[in-house]
């Protein structure tokens, strides 16, 4: 596996990639604490200056620990095309209807009565440090060159995947 560290635009562009190419990451709260606070989050969009934007309920317990200590980290897994993303930030709450609006997705429906529910509220992560692993190739080819490894006993030089930095 090459590793190819990643700034600026380019870091954007995998941190977009990858993050809407899983859409469900585990959106990790209280770091401070262990085990931390995990759980399943969908993705609503990463926009073009890398910011991650997620619906929540205001009175979820993740908005609460948000407001004590903002600091979170999601982990995102595409196991079908072997794409994996972490991303360390800072996450900011808004209640504002603008900002609802704008993020707002009808599949949010299934958990709240609208976006006029007052228990609306739109979460966006600020990356301060990411990390990807990446499969040039595919898995497909990743999984036959394993195959071929396996059953010539000779070793994978994994020489297909890459993986690295990610940072705005």
């Amino acid at each position: 596996m090459s590793t190819e560290n990643l700034i600026q635009q380019d870091a954007i562009n995998k941190i977009k990639e990858l993050s809407e190419s899983a859409r469900i990451c585990m959106f990790c709260t209280d770091l401070e604490k262990l085990p931390n606070n995990s759980r399943p989050m969908s993705l609503q969009e990463t926009d073009d200056s890398g910011n991650l934007w997620f619906i929540s309920s205001d009175t979820s317990n993740k908005n609460f620990e948000i407001k004590e200590d903002n600091r979170v980290q999601l982990y995102f897994m595409n196991n079908s095309n072997s794409e994996y993303l972490s991303i360390y930030g800072e996450a900011f709450v808004y209640k504002d209807r603008s900002t609802i609006e704008e993020k707002w997705s009808a599949l949010a429906n299934a958990w709240f009565d609208g976006k006029d529910d007052p228990r609306v509220s739109i979460i966006r992560v600020e990356p301060k440090d990411s990390y990807y692993w990446d499969t040039k190739a595919g898995k497909l080819v990743s999984l036959l060159s394993f195959v071929a490894a396996a059953v010539s006993g000779s070793k994978t030089d994994n020489s297909d995947g890459v993986e690295g930095k990610a940072n705005i």
